[in-house]
């Protein structure tokens, strides 16, 4: 399979090129270039006007399309995973949360089996959110189920996960916190700090431990007091932490998105849409973990008013961010796909270079979503986003 896409911006985190054709073959970027020659039988795209943007990574995601991780369905997950092809979403980790132990093992085990269809997004892996976080925050994590830290029991899920896990939530704070961020750390998993109710200075000796990101920064964590800048002040002023944002006007005022911005920087944030899965569905009555959430236009909320996940995509995401920080498309590349990337090790995604995947979005100059190519397909057009 070969697609050429023509007269197009080629847009990376190091900056932009203009007026370049893009050869995807087999999956991957085979070459980019001012003019590439006349290629018979290869499907051509003109892309005049238009900016191409790596495909985003979405680190947090628990559903869409009706579907959730927690399902454990096979099924499920490649309905979730050709649904996200919709908003620009080429990447993802599939994202429990807290449950009974034979809940979440039977997600893990439904992941490790999982076998992507070249139609849908690729799932990375797992994120394990919860549960061991703190009862003081856990918003819409179940309280019944949340327990400490055992890095035993990681050790065992990673086993069962066929070492699909790659990034954990956690409370460092609990009994047995910093053990486990120093073991999952030495072992390649992104430790998130989340559902927290760490103190700055805990905060620092997680990072100094490993820990290396802040899950959905503001939302479920030990806010910013003067006296005490907690865990929102530690994600925000720690450089080797990056903060994951909700960027829905709902989870955060569009005054602490500038925020974020300003003391982060783009290098420091990772977009994520925290979607649960009526995302993509109408307002209505859903279930995530066993409990019941009303989806109106102002967000998904638990009865008891919780905040339980979002419904936002990742392009609107992208939109937002803009909207408020008047940011570079360089900028939004990384915020979208890049970090993420890179926080994942990935040596294969987040950059249209020749050898990467051909994962790519087309947007226009209002960052419309046109097109989501995957390995090298177009995968959705416009007219069916």
């Amino acid at each position: 399979m070969s697609l050429i896409i023509r007269n197009i911006t080629v847009v990376n985190a190091s900056g932009r090129d203009e007026q370049m054709d893009v050869w995807m073959k087999d999956g991957k970027i085979a070459q980019v270039a001012h003019h590439i020659e006349e290629a018979q039988g290869i499907e051509q795209l003109d892309g005049s006007g238009k900016f191409l943007l790596p495909g985003f990574i979405d680190m947090h995601i628990h559903g869409s399309a009706q579907m959730d991780t927690m399902d454990a369905s096979d099924e499920g997950l490649h309905i979730m995973a050709k649904s996200l092809l919709k908003e620009g979403t080429t990447s993802f980790l599939a994202t429990t949360m807290t449950q009974s132990f034979d809940n979440i093992e039977r997600a893990i085990a439904n992941v490790a089996q999982f076998q992507p269809k070249s139609d849908e997004a690729e799932l990375l892996g797992l994120h394990i959110e919860g549960p061991f976080v703190s009862k003081q925050r856990a918003g819409a994590q179940p309280l019944d189920y949340i327990v400490q830290p055992d890095i035993e029991v990681m050790t065992k899920w990673q086993a069962l996960s066929g070492q699909k896990i790659k990034q954990i939530t956690l409370a460092p704070e609990e009994p047995n916190g910093m053990t486990a961020v120093q073991s999952l750390s030495e072992n390649g998993i992104i430790v998130s700090i989340g559902h927290s109710d760490a103190t700055f200075e805990q905060m620092q000796e997680a990072v100094q431990l490993g820990a290396s990101q802040g899950t959905h920064l503001y939302n479920q964590m030990r806010p910013f007091h003067h006296r005490d800048p907690g865990v929102v002040g530690g994600v925000l002023l720690v450089d080797a932490i990056k903060a994951e944002l909700i960027v829905d006007f709902i989870h955060m005022h569009e005054g602490a998105v500038e925020m974020a911005y300003r003391l982060k920087g783009a290098d420091g944030i990772i977009l994520i849409t925290d979607a649960m899965r009526a995302k993509g569905m109408p307002y209505g009555e859903y279930d995530l973990g066993g409990q019941l959430v009303h989806v109106t236009e102002s967000g998904a909320h638990l009865s008891n008013g919780s905040l339980a996940g979002s419904i936002l995509t990742m392009d609107q995401a992208v939109r937002n961010m803009r909207q408020i920080t008047n940011c570079t498309l360089e900028e939004l590349v990384k915020m979208s796909s890049y970090n993420a990337a890179q926080q994942l090790k990935l040596t294969n995604k987040g950059q249209l270079i020749e050898g990467y995947d051909a994962d790519a979005v087309l947007v226009d100059e209002h960052l419309r979503l046109h097109q989501t190519i995957k390995a090298g397909q177009i995968s959705m057009h416009a007219n069916n986003l």
